[in-house]
């Protein structure tokens, strides 16, 4: 048997359900907060023309204006439903609709009840009025906040765009291309591409734990760290470790951040580089064969006095050298099985007769149909560098 709940245990519920609730919210959401979501969806309207309107018009054309600019920022099937639900309301309002007569507005003492003319509906049908009402004005201030966040995003998605290498860079006895998809409108993979007054060329790829906004904020901070610490012109060992202790006394403790540099020398194809704990980027030569990067340490951001080492390989003209983050390797598909490696490996072999623009096209378009055209879980970055015929007529 289950018995109802006592007072004591309505109160319990009563405050838990209100805790932190104060008068002053209660004010800002029908006053504050709903004037600027109306504003929000009526930036479009002329106010001047609707001035000129009688009341009546006038209500009934901001009411039917803000429907549509509310219903057309939704997606094709939530404005449907939404518009569904409106209906079904308005059918269940008609069924309930009992004719025109006196609706008491008011009751005096020893006069008894006040009305005015008006429709007459069923017994509680007012009460689901207003509870559709309230129900309609959260849903309108919680789209509004969304998409003001929305638009918000997509200007830092601009701004963390603008902050990356156009995307190709060839120069003398070298050409490289990256590309970097967030999974979502800003993500914390990266990559950098930059040229040294010597002739060098330094190319980075890191991946900060996570995704979305709070990884996009350590992405920038890491990249401005990277950036300044090149120009002091650091051995490669020697400026991971001095970003190391930087990340660790920066970041949160609970992000911690993969990374591949490397700096190659064109006229020689030597690469030097360190490996932050990143995936080991895969080396193909022009033979066929093919190998991985690994030397350098773990990831940054886990201990401030961790050390790096140092490895070089040398590149022969048409070698070709991929650095990735794991979002590519570790794309699932319906199944549950990754794109791994090889996966990777299939589809540069496969594309190796394009520009690297192209192959880096054509590794991403190989993740989407093995994740079956899923929305993807990580990043996706992938940065190309190839040793190009010239270099090696100044070796």
């Amino acid at each position: 048997m289950i018995r109802a709940p006592g007072p004591s245990r309505l109160a319990d519920f009563f405050d838990t359900y209100t805790k932190d609730l104060t008068a002053d919210d209660l004010q800002r959401l029908f006053t504050r907060d709903a004037r600027e979501a109306y504003r929000f969806f009526t930036r479009g309207m002329d106010a001047e023309a609707l001035k000129g309107m009688p009341w009546h018009k006038r209500a009934i054309t901001e009411a039917r204006l803000l429907f549509f600019a509310f219903s057309m920022k939704l997606s094709p099937a939530r404005r449907v439903v939404f518009g569904a639900a409106l209906l079904l309301a308005i059918i269940g309002l008609v069924n309930l609709f009992r004719g025109i007569g006196i609706v008491e507005i008011a009751r005096v003492p020893f006069l008894g009840g006040v009305g005015v003319p008006g429709p007459l509906f069923s017994q509680g049908t007012w009460s689901l009025l207003f509870a559709l009402a309230l129900m309609n004005l959260l849903v309108l201030l919680e789209v509004a906040d969304r998409l003001s966040l929305k638009n918000d995003l997509e200007i830092a998605r601009d701004i963390q765009q603008a902050m990356l290498p156009s995307g190709l860079y060839s120069g003398q006895g070298v050409e490289t291309f990256g590309m970097s998809r967030p999974a979502n409108t800003v993500g914390g993979d990266f990559y950098d591409i930059l040229p040294l007054d010597d002739g060098r060329l330094v190319i980075a790829v890191g991946d900060v734990a996570g995704k979305g906004s709070p990884a996009a904020l350590l992405m920038a901070l890491l990249l401005a760290m990277l950036r300044t610490l090149v120009d002091e012109k650091l051995e490669a060992a020697d400026l991971i470790t001095r970003l190391n202790v930087q990340v660790c006394r920066h970041a949160p403790g609970s992000r911690f951040i993969t990374l591949f540099y490397a700096v190659y020398e064109p006229f020689t194809g030597k690469l030097t580089y360190v490996s932050a704990g990143h995936m080991p980027p895969l080396v193909m030569r022009h033979d066929g064969s093919s190998e991985r990067l690994s030397d350098g340490g773990i990831a940054l951001g886990m201990f401030e006095h961790s050390t790096y080492t140092t490895g070089q390989i040398l590149l022969e003209p048409d070698d070709l050298v991929a650095v990735y983050s794991d979002g590519i390797t570790e794309a699932e598909n319906p199944g549950g099985k990754p794109f791994d490696e090889i996966g990777l490996e299939t589809a540069l072999k496969a594309s190796a007769r394009d520009s690297l623009s192209g192959m880096g096209a054509a590794v991403v378009r190989a993740v989407e149909r093995h994740t079956d055209d899923t929305r993807f879980a990580d990043d996706l970055t992938i940065l190309l560098l190839r040793r190009t015929a010239p270099a090696a007529a100044g070796v």
